[in-house]
């Protein structure tokens, strides 16, 4: 540790005999009047004690040429202009300075310390130097000079009895408000000016016109503190200025409107984060900046020496400034590029959400595909079966043939427009009776019951959805089957095709597959887990309904029924055993 630290080590732990030792040589200064020099002599040790215990500028540190010269004129002047106007600003300054530093006290007896040396400096403007500044004809009333000059060095004795925390000042790094300090500063002024206006135009003595000043301050701040506080149904002054110290004014509320209207305005996140950074430029204490975010960067406006950085996730910013911000301006500019980086954070997700968006759309619709040419491979398979085993009766394969191969091609060519168009409707209508048969003949060799029905007249079905859901529920129907096990499955279609129904003696759906069954693609050994799921979409988007009707051993039932209400998210559902 350096010599000069060592020094200030040691002020900052005797802060208490530095206070009483400036205060004790400016009451020497106050009531050694009659000696000018020895009055301006003690001033200028006093000035010299301020300058350790000042809180501005540390005690070790070296002060350069600028700071000396500042400290010659500033003494010079004190030379030249010497006497009781001078010692009332000084005094007020003073007391200023000290109420300011209470407030960051929390140990009593210092505190106490320091009230009673600002009420030593209170006495000594009130009682000694203002009746020295008013005129000599003006009534005075009684004077107090020789009470003052032997009863207040006893406060100054009491002050030096008191426990004094040096822990809790050094806490507070000898720290002041600067805020109360000016409040206090020009309380004291109107306490001065407004004893000497009532004395002047009310024609009463000095005192009574101190007793004046005082209740009349009371009340004003009695009102104050009144309005200051919220009630029901008012909300108080305080509360709007506690917003304005919080906003700094218009400007940084004005760019905060301009990133929230540009968030919802550009889409895409650096050009978004570029143009909300070069935003700043409008701010009157930016001068430009330079950012970087991942891969990308980017400056506005100009450099200059005052640079100030903030690092986020994964914005990084470089802020130029034209003069020194203050740790306010500095918190503030703080807040403002967080909210810019989490907004670009929040594009960046946005991007990668529509790029997901896209992925699932593309493998959606591959894999619906890859479906449909299963189920028509299936067909085709089964149809060559039928030939196969009806080539020795040539016009029976001719029908098979003819009521055969237009479906196909029906679902071929229909499986082609979801290609072009994902979301389109399901193909035609068909007769309900004929679809039936089509589905007996393609099924005839299968452990499929179809329930023999008298159909409507005017029965139809959407052929291409009752065909995709028929050839998703069989298939998984029939591949229960266990090698000498007794399948059986049975198929049941009403008279006006309202309700088509699957149902098998099969094991249940276990709990794994039922949580999301028919609401998103699940776990599958023998494919892709995607059919029923997008049977389910394609009947709500038909106005049909496919649900889960039974799930007991010897019972598991799929129903298709046409919704008699707008088909929503609860169509697709799961009934209870």
């Amino acid at each position: 540790m350096t010599a000069l630290q060592q020094l200030g080590t040691a002020l900052h732990e005797r802060q208490r005999w530095l206070v009483t030792a400036l205060l004790a040589l400016l009451h020497l200064a106050l009531v050694s009047r009659a000696d000018a020099a020895i009055s301006l002599l003690c001033w200028l040790v006093d000035v010299g004690l301020f300058i350790l215990w000042q809180p501005f500028v540390y005690a070790e540190r070296k002060i350069d040429l600028g700071g000396l010269t500042v400290m010659a004129l500033v003494l010079g002047g004190g030379i030249i202009w010497y006497g009781d106007w001078l010692l009332i600003v000084w005094v007020v300054m003073l007391a200023a300075l000290v109420g300011g530093r209470v407030m960051f006290i929390d140990h009593r007896p210092t505190r106490v310390f320091y009230l009673a040396a600002f009420a030593y400096l209170l006495a000594a403007l009130l009682f000694e130097l203002v009746p020295r500044a008013v005129p000599e004809s003006t009534q005075l009333g009684p004077s107090l000079d020789r009470e003052f000059a032997w009863g207040m060095p006893v406060v100054l004795l009491l002050m030096t009895l008191l426990p004094f925390s040096g822990v809790s000042d050094r806490c507070s790094g000898g720290m002041i408000d600067l805020f109360y300090s000016l409040f206090i500063f020009l309380l004291i002024a109107v306490l001065v000016l407004g004893s000497l206006a009532f004395m002047l135009f009310e024609g009463i003595s000095y005192l009574a016109a101190v007793v004046d000043t005082l209740l009349a301050m009371a009340a004003v701040l009695f009102l104050i503190g009144w309005a200051w506080n919220t009630r029901p149904g008012f909300t108080g002054i305080g509360v709007f200025f506690s917003r304005y110290l919080l906003s700094i004014g218009l400007p940084l509320e004005n760019w905060l409107h301009r990133l929230t209207t540009l968030a919802a305005q550009e889409i895409d996140p650096d050009k978004f984060l570029a143009q909300a950074l070069a935003e700043m430029l409008d701010l009157p204490w930016v001068a430009g900046g330079a950012w970087s975010a991942g891969a990308r960067r980017g400056t506005f406006g100009s450099s200059s020496r005052f640079s100030h950085d903030f690092a986020s996730q994964p914005l990084h910013l470089s802020l130029y400034t034209r003069h020194r911000l203050s740790p306010a301006l500095v918190w503030h500019f703080h807040l403002l590029a967080r909210l810019a980086n989490e907004h670009y954070v929040a594009k960046l997700r946005a991007r990668e959400l529509q790029q997901l968006g896209y992925m699932r759309a593309i493998h959606e619709t591959g894999a619906r595909l890859t479906h449909d040419v299963k189920n028509l491979l299936q067909s085709l398979n089964n149809l060559c079966y039928l030939v196969q085993a009806s080539r020795d009766d040539g016009e029976r394969c001719d029908l098979i043939l003819q009521r055969q191969l237009p479906q196909i091609t029906q679902r071929l060519q229909h499986a082609l427009n979801k290609l072009r168009q994902p979301h389109s409707e399901p193909g035609g209508l068909l007769s309900a009776e004929l679809w039936w048969r089509i589905q007996q003949q393609r099924y005839a060799h299968s452990p499929v019951g179809f329930t023999a029905v008298d159909f409507a007249r005017d029965a139809l079905v959407p052929a291409v959805l009752f065909d995709a859901v028929l050839d998703n529920l069989l298939h998984n129907a029939l591949g229960k089957a266990s090698p000498g096990g007794d399948l059986h499955v049975r198929v049941v279609l009403t008279a006006d095709a309202s309700l088509l129904s699957v149902c098998d003696n099969g094991e249940p759906i276990g709990d794994e597959v039922l949580a999301d069954l028919l609401q998103a693609p699940v776990a599958s050994a023998g494919g892709l887990g995607i059919g029923l799921y997008q049977s389910a979409q394609e009947a709500a988007s038909c106005g049909f309904c496919l649900r889960l009707a039974s799930n007991v051993r010897g019972r598991v039932c799929f129903e298709l029924r046409r919704a008699s209400r707008p088909v929503g998210d609860d169509c697709c559902t799961i009934a209870q055993p």
